[in-house]
């Protein structure tokens, strides 16, 4: 049996930051002391400094100070959505549709690694959230995962797969519990 070496041939493929060194110690101190400090908690300065860092952002979207957002050049979001104090590690896209909501603690991971692998590959896939999507407080969704129109994903269950529409969706996998019944 094989054990993993990640001392010697770390592998990351052909993986790209998408920004000058310039650009990332920039947004890595913005980050700090503007969006994980919670010294401003002000959503419009936010959604305007996302913007002036690449995020593609629609109208009256609101960000709460303390989330923690790696490369705002890969996150996209729609309309009217919530973002609380989460964590979005964007190594890939990050699409966040119209009337979304992301809780408290929630995680958005679109990176891991390959566990088969001796020497641990980097592997990366995009996050979509769909219009009306909702991911619970200390939800967590795993790389490559669409959350369909109004899926709803419970505290704290983590979604690995493809959530369908308008499902409610709990545990660990996240499992199909009922129908989401917008009115």
């Amino acid at each position: 049996m094989q054990k993993t070496q990640l001392h010697k041939n770390f592998n990351t493929g052909d993986y790209k930051i998408g920004a000058s060194g310039i650009k990332q110690l920039l947004w890595y101190f913005t980050s700090r002391l503007f969006f994980r400090s919670g010294l401003v908690p002000i959503s419009s300065i936010l959604v305007l400094l996302l913007r002036l860092f690449g995020s593609k952002i629609g109208r009256e979207v609101r960000i709460k100070p303390g989330i923690h957002i790696k490369y705002p050049w890969r996150l996209q979001i729609g309309n009217y959505s919530w973002l609380a104090e989460c964590y979005i590690e964007n190594l890939d896209f990050v699409i966040i549709g119209e009337n979304c909501c992301v809780s408290q603690q929630a995680v958005l991971m679109t990176g891991n690694h390959n566990f088969k692998k001796t020497t641990f590959d980097l592997v990366i896939k995009p996050i979509i959230l769909e219009d009306g999507a909702w991911i619970g407080s200390s939800a967590k969704v795993g790389p490559g995962v669409t959350v369909k129109s109004h899926a709803v994903l419970t505290i704290g269950s983590v979604a690995t797969k493809d959530l369908p529409a308008y499902g409610i969706y709990q545990g660990n996998p996240a499992n199909f519990v009922k129908d989401r019944v917008v009115s």
